[in-house]
Formats: C-alpha cells, sequence, structure tokens
C-alpha cells in the first residue's frame, strides 16, 4: 500500500509533508486491497454502523459499511447536514473546529466503526468517537489507511481500538 501513498513536500504549507491517496483511489486493485485490509479486523465484530469522516474518510467508509452489511454514518463540517444535529468542538493547533452528527444516526444498540483516510493528531478522531458516545452507541474500531504515528493521534483516542493498513514513524 504504501508505494501508493504519494509524499507531497510543503503542502498545506512549508515543513508539511502531505501523504497523497489520489494514486491508491485511482489503482482499482490498490483501492480494493485497501479496503478488504481495512475491513478484516471488524469483519466479525457485530458492527451496525459505519462512521466516515469528512471528507475523504467518506471514500473508505461507504465501501467498508456495505462490506460489513451495516448502516454509513457521516461526520461533517459544520452547517452541512440538513437536520437536528449534535456537535462537539475540539482543539487545533491555532483555535478550535467543529463536527456534526445527526442526533438520530445511531442508537445505544449500534456498534459503530469509525473509518478515515488517515489518523494524525487525533482531534477530529476524538471528536468524532465523542459524538458516537454522546449518542449511546458503542465504538467498536477506528479503522485508517494511513496513521502518521510519530504524531500521537492513537493516544488522544481514549483507548479506542486503532487499525492502521500504514504506519509512518513511531509513536
Amino acid at each position: 500500500m504504501r508505494s501508493f501513498i504519494r509524499d507531497v513536500p510543503d503542502f498545506p504549507e512549508p515543513g508539511i509533508v502531505f501523504k497523497d491517496i489520489t494514486p491508491l483511489l485511482g489503482d482499482n486493485g490498490a483501492f480494493d486491497a485497501a479496503l478488504d485490509a481495512m475491513v478484516e479486523p471488524y469483519l466479525n465484530t457485530g458492527v451496525t454502523k459505519v462512521v466516515g469522516v469528512e471528507a475523504r474518510g467518506f471514500i473508505f467508509a461507504a465501501p467498508i459499511a456495505l462490506k460489513l452489511d451495516a448502516g454509513f454514518i457521516p461526520v461533517r463540517k459544520p452547517g452541512k447536514l440538513p437536520y437536528d444535529v449534535h456537535h462537539q468542538v475540539y482543539d487545533l493547533e491555532y483555535g478550535t473546529d467543529r463536527v456534526e452528527i445527526h442526533r438520530d444516526a445511531a442508537v445505544p444498540e449500534d456498534n459503530v466503526l469509525v473509518v478515515d483516510d488517515v489518523l494524525a493528531t487525533g482531534g477530529t478522531g476524538r471528536a468524532t468517537t465523542d459524538l458516537i458516545r454522546a449518542l449511546g452507541a458503542h465504538v467498536v474500531g477506528f479503522s485508517v489507511l494511513a496513521e502518521l504515528a510519530f504524531l500521537g493521534g492513537r493516544e488522544r483516542l481514549g483507548g479506542v481500538d486503532v487499525h492502521a493498513v500504514v504506519r509512518y514513524g513511531a509513536s
């Protein structure tokens, strides 16, 4: 998988090395293999809903939901969901951001798998798992294509099982 993830230096700002997944998405074999690798640890765990984190998480979460015979739930940025929402504010390096979920998206009986493309600092991931728990549902795990382990995001997820297909650096 690593060979399909391109490093783009100084994007979106100087000093950042962006992990570009578009080469992987453009290769049907690599994309399918990535989906299989992301879903495999959760095949027999009773997942009833799969949450995709805006925006690239949607690309992986929807087909993973189909593979698990589960529903799909989008977690979005403010103002993008049309119904009554629950929101969670989280810290960024310089300021805060917010994610939202429909209040009726999950119920206490749901076992939820969170899916995103990359786990970096864990801020969005933690906010997302907090949203799911606020709805009373159980977070089964957090599956990502790539983890930037040197940024410590796994530790911010509060003990949630994290599965990464590719890991960069050590945490």
